[in-house]
């Protein structure tokens, strides 16, 4: 397992485990061969379920998935994505597993890998999913934590790609607060060659050793990842995207930061700075008026419900790999 700094984040360096993956903490955790290779399976995936003619590697596995906070597109989207496979899901309540409160999550790894095939993980601190995969025999998957939310990223790239036909070269612009979907927009992009850069306001830039990282591995495949406060950074990018400004677990911050955060609102004036053919992007759930305004989420340029789609195609490719071996497409 990568090292925890003091915050409980994974180092995000090159990781010997890449090699052979047996969890995703984190798109860190990915060569970029095998990120591209993920978002091709799960073109394929997709294609077969639309011509009937979809494979079911996950005959017979099981799912758990933990959930330390509520859900719509994270559950419905592993679920179902179990079930197309082949599989089936367990879901579990935060009041069934009481993660490091009723039960540790080394113990938790432990006894659920005697149950199942697989662990998914949605939670609040990014070392209670890196405790479960350190303990547990069976493959982690990070379904969301404070540091990382490495699935949205990969259906994030997947929407990229097929909405303007490629990835490496894009230039995307990510306003708001340097979050979790900001890392792993800066670690999945920085791999496929992306030019992503995440414009926040003051005090909210992305974690440093998240940005560092990123930096180095797109230096290597062409692209580059920068974070600035300077709204001039949207000018002429091909993606724009945004998520909400307070995220679950910071309400008491939401009036202050509505206050900040109000210059770096994705509506028709922002949207109009970006390419003509520029695409609109939102992780889900938002809060229309506050970070995106209607006009541009219900508006031609956004693909944000095509997103909330591939959540699904993403993750099947994902299960696929981890949970029933397929192979990835060379």
């Amino acid at each position: 397992m990568p090292g925890l700094d003091a915050k409980g984040y994974t180092a995000c360096v090159h990781d010997p485990r890449s090699v052979a993956v047996k969890d995703l903490l984190s798109l860190a955790d990915l060569r970029p061969d095998q990120l591209i290779g993920l978002l091709d399976l799960a073109g394929e995936l997709r294609a077969g379920l639309e011509s009937g003619d979809a494979p079911r590697p996950l005959e017979g596995r099981i799912l758990a998935m933990l959930f330390a906070k509520p859900s719509l597109r994270t559950r419905v989207s592993f679920d179902v994505g179990m079930r197309q496979l082949g599989g089936d899901a367990l879901y579990l309540s935060p009041a069934e597993i009481g993660l490091g409160s009723r039960e540790s999550a080394a113990d938790i790894a432990r006894v659920l890998s005697r149950y199942v095939d697989g662990i998914m993980a949605r939670v609040f601190a990014h070392a209670d999913v890196a405790e479960l995969a350190q303990h547990a025999s069976v493959p982690v998957i990070n379904g969301l934590s404070d540091q990382s939310h490495p699935c949205q990223g990969l259906a994030d790239l997947l929407t990229v790609r097929d909405a303007l036909g490629r990835l490496e070269g894009v230039r995307m612009a990510y306003c708001g607060d340097g979050n979790n979907v900001a890392h792993s927009l800066l670690q999945g992009g920085a791999r496929a060659g992306m030019h992503v850069t995440i414009v926040h306001p003051p005090g909210y830039a992305p974690d440093a050793q998240q940005l560092r990282s990123a930096a180095a591995i797109a230096g290597e495949q062409g692209g580059s990842c920068n974070a600035t406060e300077d709204l001039a950074a949207v000018d002429g990018v091909d993606v724009l995207y945004t998520d909400v400004w307070a995220s679950m677990g910071q309400e008491d911050e939401a009036a202050a930061r509505r206050a900040i955060f109000a210059p770096y609102r994705l509506d028709e004036a922002l949207l109009q700075r970006a390419d003509p053919g520029a695409i609109v992007l939102h992780c889900l759930p938002a809060h229309r008026g506050d970070e995106i305004t209607d006009g541009v989420i219900d508006g031609p340029h956004s693909r944000v419900f095509d997103q909330a789609e591939n959540r699904l195609h993403a993750q099947k490719a994902l299960l696929a790999w981890l949970l029933g071996g397929l192979p990835l497409p060379a």
